[in-house]
């Protein structure tokens, strides 16, 4: 998914390690409680071979931080189990040989209580190491430990994804959690903004942290353009669907109409008609669709499809970060604990960010002036600028200090079990 910073480009100063290691428990701790209303059973299942176990994330994060800081940077330092390297090992291939990503459901060995304990070795561990930093090596550790918080971040996402997709292959529809709120509603009022023509720059800008692919900022000329104020909600994805949206041929990609054909898709994933009624399988179990929230897990196809048949199209990322650049960074994060996104209102532009990454038309491939970082750490990113589109603005299940403007998501155009959905533009 989302990738790590450039060490050649400008860093912070040295934190205290102190914050750091307040920091570290902290993410440690939300990846747990996001698991902590799962059975075992919950733990081991995979319902597609894009989903990964619950207990499968705990431990890769765990070995990320061992395989990238202990073993090189705590002297003395020993795995529990040297199978873990392999098992958990996500797709480094010059580090060693991964596991099989589709066949992670077949492990029920190592249980999740020693999948814990594995959690609390290498925190014992991190402990020690960032109690003693080694001073010839503080600066490296830094760097490394804050991409291994923002890799816990991104898998904190990916187990509400996939969890969400697991419970909703059980018949008995059950709830991760039965205390969820309702989504809020809002209103159905859609509005324009106009953006002006001219050279505008695009990419990180700044020492914070930011993942390689937002680098280097670059400059990009941008035609005028108009996008939509809101996300595109329910109740619109509604009336596309009951005009025939899924059944009209010419109104998508060849490749997405091979897609719904092949797979019979009639309307969003999670989504079903129960006595004439719209209900959606949340993490709150089965709730009737809320009309004016986001639309949301939908594929590129279908956000594709769905912008012309509304007469527009869909922006491109550069478009996309020129509009949210002065635009606060508000939304549904994960630490609203919603966990589903939520209508809005107001004729400004809004939810931009949180509520659901929005498609964009733009494929994900590197900037100008893009490398790698050198050794394992760079098949982080490079290697999979192909084939994929490009996604902003995050969603309630990020946490919020993990986005900003410049921020790059990408998945294939036909996934859409990620709290995905679009946002409207057109020429001015």
């Amino acid at each position: 998914m989302r990738r790590p910073a450039q060490t050649s480009q400008p860093l912070p100063a040295l934190l205290c390690f102190e914050h750091l290691q307040q920091r570290y428990r902290q993410v440690r701790s939300c990846s747990e409680a996001i698991c902590a209303p799962l059975l075992p059973e919950d733990c081991v299942i995979q319902s597609m071979p894009d989903v990964s176990p619950p207990k499968w994330h705990l431990a890769h994060v765990s070995w990320f931080f061992e395989t990238f800081l202990l073993l090189p940077f705590l002297p003395g330092y020993r795995t529990p189990d040297p199978h873990y390297d392999h098992l958990f090992n996500s797709y480094y291939r010059t580090h060693g040989a991964p596991y099989p990503r589709a066949q992670r459901g077949l492990l029920a060995r190592p249980s999740l209580g020693q999948v814990l304990d594995y959690r609390r070795h290498v925190d014992q561990g991190m402990g020690e190491l960032l109690a003693a930093p080694p001073p010839a090596h503080a600066g490296e550790i830094q760097r490394r430990l804050e991409l291994g918080l923002q890799h816990e971040q991104q898998h904190q996402e990916l187990l509400l994804m996939d969890i969400r997709h697991i419970f909703a292959q059980n018949p008995m529809r059950p709830a991760y959690r039965d205390d969820l709120k309702p989504p809020a509603g809002g209103d159905a009022a859609l509005q324009w903004l106009e953006f002006p023509a001219g050279l505008r720059h695009v990419g990180h800008a700044g020492d914070g942290f930011a993942f390689d692919c937002e680098r280097p900022r670059h400059r990009q000329f941008l035609e005028a353009f108009r996008l939509a104020s809101r996300p595109v909600s329910n109740l619109d994805y509604l009336t596309f669907i009951e005009d025939r949206g899924y059944q009209r041929c010419e109104l998508w990609l060849a490749d997405g109409w091979d897609l719904i054909q092949r797979e019979g898709w009639q309307a969003p994933l999670y989504w079903t008609r129960i006595d004439n009624q719209w209900q959606e399988m949340t993490l709150a179990g089965l709730r009737p669709l809320e009309p004016h929230a986001p639309v949301c897990h939908i594929s590129f196809f279908e956000a594709d499809a769905y912008a012309r048949w509304a007469g527009a199209r869909l922006p491109t990322e550069a478009e996309w970060e020129v509009a949210a650049a002065d635009q606060p960074l508000r939304g549904t994060f994960l630490e609203s604990d919603l966990l589903q996104p939520q209508g809005g209102r107001g004729n400004a532009l809004r939810q931009l960010f949180g509520d659901v990454w929005e498609w964009t038309a733009s494929a994900y491939r590197p900037y100008p002036g893009f490398a790698p970082l050198e050794g394992s750490l760079g098949e982080y990113n490079g290697k999979f600028m192909s084939g994929q589109m490009v996604l902003r603005g995050g969603c309630c299940a990020t946490p919020e200090e993990h986005i900003r403007a410049s921020y790059r998501n990408f998945f294939y155009p036909h996934m859409r079990w990620q709290f995905a959905g679009l946002r409207l533009a057109t020429e001015a």
